[in-house]
């Protein structure tokens, strides 16, 4: 199993490193790649086939190393090692990144352990099973599972493919330091009761009592267990000495990791809110912490956008939705604020938001499954996607356009019509597939961290401005072309393709034509089409990894997302060949 697990990331390091323009693959008289290591004195070959933007599909049997004359062992701390002046790794972010390679291998062999599920059936399953079945993770990052902090028992806990249930920990903090704050019509009595129960936040209340206290001076604050148990408890001790904070238990109900490890699904009742939580654990380029000042505006900014959705034609006739953040609450540790930038993991440390769950708004017949799981493929390398299709009874080609009418026509709308960019990756987005396996929907996720307004002049409520960003206007359109093309068309077209299902041209002719159509139907926004062009024949490669390599720790800041990019010369664009 590790060796299978080290194939497996050194093909993609292979592969992604080589699309980001950090190594560069030569041909050799036998029609394979090869790549040499810092000192030319190692090498590695491989077989690859290669298609749309840039992408190279790397035969993970093909690999081999070489050292003066002699094959080696495939050894994926090697490889980084091997090659870290190419991949620019510093003295300090290095051994770092080795510990998040190692993790990320950890967790790859740990998924080997697991009973095979085939594509097939994975494609008729549910919601959390199909959640719970992913194997690969973020597909350009390569370190993308290194859960900095978490030991064995830990990651057995609380990894989502361990889908073990989770029952959060519960604090009381005092009103003086947190702050809730929530969607219009939540009351906080109301919203606490309907999710914990009436016996919970009574029983709470007894707790508090106790020792002395009213509950009414406190807000209630869902924690992960981890993030008790490592941090707060330790950290935050000045804090529970002075009952600022109480620890009141364990909640009721059970949860399910998701893939974005800090967000919690309610197994117990699954049209409750999903709850995500500040954890202090680092994960491919940012400790996932939850500052309380940020979550103060996320309501606002949910309500904002569900608003101006409802409200437009074009989104309500591909039945386009957002689970909205309804409910926020933070702490403010006064003291370390008070030492720290806004940048520091110590003011992330003790928020919570809750998130509409999408269970309550399906049709009869209707079901969910992560966008994400589109890319996802088992052991036998039969695909997810390709799965859906075969149940569908479509052609493949008139599967893809129903997926892309739901998915990409909004990107395209919000960005033509408001300037509005999403970060749409596969784990922010959830599908509503019919009974046999077709997109009828999407619905977007994550709302108030990870969406931008890119037009200075937009008018804003003051809640919601937070979102402004001032985006050069030759970069806006990488929003599309980088978080939708390269870095899940990509995969998705290469898989179908490699797979037998559906030819990379035609693949791309699809999307746009999905392009093309949504331009047709809106002549009012020509000016815009000319300006913001999808078929430009080259845009930038915004590189993803070069962030991590170059710091693992903070890659971009939220407040300026365009500030940090990696632009690496130009991709070909694949439609433009179809205008």
């Amino acid at each position: 199993m590790w060796a299978d697990a080290t194939r497996a990331l050194i093909r993609k390091g292979l592969a992604e490193f080589t699309h980001e323009r950090l190594l560069t693959p030569r041909e050799t008289a036998d029609g394979r790649y090869e790549v040499l290591s810092d000192d030319e004195r190692t090498t590695y070959r491989f077989t690859a086939d290669r298609y749309a933007l840039d992408h190279w599909d790397i035969r993970p049997e093909s690999i081999t190393r070489h050292r003066d004359g002699t094959e080696l062992p495939l050894d994926a701390l090697a490889f980084v090692t091997e090659l870290r002046g190419c991949l620019g790794l510093s003295d300090t972010v290095l051994p770092v990144y080795l510990e998040e390679i190692s993790a990320t291998l950890a967790g790859t062999a740990f998924k080997a352990t697991k009973p095979e599920t085939s594509a097939a059936t994975l494609a008729r399953s549910g919601f959390q099973d199909i959640e719970t079945g992913m194997t690969e993770g973020h597909p350009c990052f390569v370190a993308n599972n290194g859960r900095l902090g978490f030991g064995v028992d830990e990651f057995r806990a609380y990894a989502p493919e361990a889908a073990t249930p989770v029952h959060l920990v519960w604090l009381a903090a005092h009103r003086d330091r947190t702050t809730f704050t929530a969607g219009a019509g939540i009351d906080y009595e109301r919203f606490i009761r309907a999710e914990l129960g009436d016996t919970a936040v009574d029983g709470f209340a007894a707790v508090l009592a106790a020792r002395g206290l009213d509950l009414a001076d406190y807000l209630l604050v869902p924690v992960h267990p981890w993030q008790w148990w490592n941090k707060l408890s330790v950290t935050f001790a000045a804090e529970v000495a002075q009952e600022r904070l109480v620890f009141l238990g364990e909640g009721d109900d059970a949860y399910l990791a998701q893939q974005s490890i800090r967000t919690f699904f309610n197994t117990s009742d699954p049209a409750k809110h999903y709850v995500k939580t500040a954890l202090s654990v680092l994960n491919m380029g940012f400790m996932r912490g939850l500052s309380a000042a940020y979550m103060a505006a996320t309501p606002a900014i949910n309500d904002w956008l569900a608003e101006l959705i409802a409200a437009d034609p074009v989104f309500t006739a591909v039945r386009f939705s957002i689970i909205r953040e309804r409910a926020a609450v933070g702490y403010r540790h006064l003291e370390f604020e008070a030492a720290t930038d806004r940048y520091s993991p110590y003011r992330k440390m003790l928020a919570a938001l809750w998130r509409e769950s999408p269970v309550a708004s399906l049709a009869e017949g209707e079901r969910l499954a992560t966008m994400a799981s589109l890319l996802h493929t088992d052991r036998a390398g039969a695909s997810f996607a390709g799965a859906l299709i075969k149940d569908s009874g479509l052609t493949p080609a008139d599967w893809l356009r129903r997926y892309l009418d739901a998915y990409l026509l909004p990107v395209l709308h919000s960005f033509y019509a408001y300037d509005l960019a999403y970060m749409p990756h596969g784990e922010n987005v959830i599908l509503v597939l019919d009974e046999r396996g077709t997109v009828v929907r999407a619905v977007f996720k994550d709302i108030a961290e990870e969406i931008v307004i890119m037009d200075p002049e937009a008018v804003l409520p003051p809640t919601v401005d937070r979102i402004r960003a001032d985006v050069p206007e030759d970069m806006r359109l990488l929003s599309v072309f980088t978080d939708v093309f390269d870095c899940f068309f990509r995969f998705l077209g290469a898989t179908l393709a490699a797979e037998g299902v559906l030819g990379e041209d035609d693949f791309w002719r699809t999307v746009a034509a999905c392009v093309r159509d949504y331009q047709a139907d809106h002549p009012e926004l020509a000016e815009r089409f000319a300006r913001y062009d999808m078929f430009t024949p080259t845009f930038a490669l915004s590189a993803l990894n070069r962030l991590q390599l170059r710091d693992n720790k903070q890659m971009v800041d939220l407040a300026d997302p365009s500030g940090a990019l990696q632009l690496v010369g130009e991709l070909e664009n694949p439609i433009a060949r179809f205008v």
